[in-house]
């Protein structure tokens, strides 16, 4: 069965293809079959995107709020997809806020610059 962090990988690179134009139901399950995230993680996973996705805007906005200019294009498609996550897992409240900003961080660790981890982690910080 896929870890906890396998979904959130999947979804950060579902937000991703969303960015890019691929988000139709056949792909997400496609996807998600393709990095063996299955059964109670596929449906996690797949909420997850849904979720963000209907929230995007407060989400975004939240992001926006905790960024020295506010201009949210200027972070990459990767970060923002981590930092849409992070803070739609912190909007939830059921997971401690220092286990989300550390899955996030190792997050950009594995999938972006090296810069990336210590601004998300910045971000992240900031929001109460």
């Amino acid at each position: 069965m896929a870890t906890r962090h396998q979904a959130r990988q999947a979804v950060v690179s579902l937000l991703y293809a969303h960015e890019m134009g691929s988000s139709s139901d056949e792909f997400i399950g496609e996807f998600l079959e393709e990095k063996k995230i299955r059964n109670e993680r596929k449906t996690q996973a797949s909420d997850t995107f849904r979720q963000i996705l209907a929230k995007q805007n407060e989400i975004d906005e939240i992001l926006k709020s905790h960024l020295k200019d506010g201009d949210i294009s200027k972070v990459g498609v990767v970060e923002r997809a981590i930092l849409r996550l992070a803070i739609f897992e912190i909007s939830l409240g059921d997971t401690d806020r220092a286990v989300i900003i550390n899955e996030a961080v190792e997050l950009a660790k594995e999938l972006t610059s090296d810069t990336s981890p210590r601004f998300i982690n910045g971000v992240l910080g900031a929001i109460k």
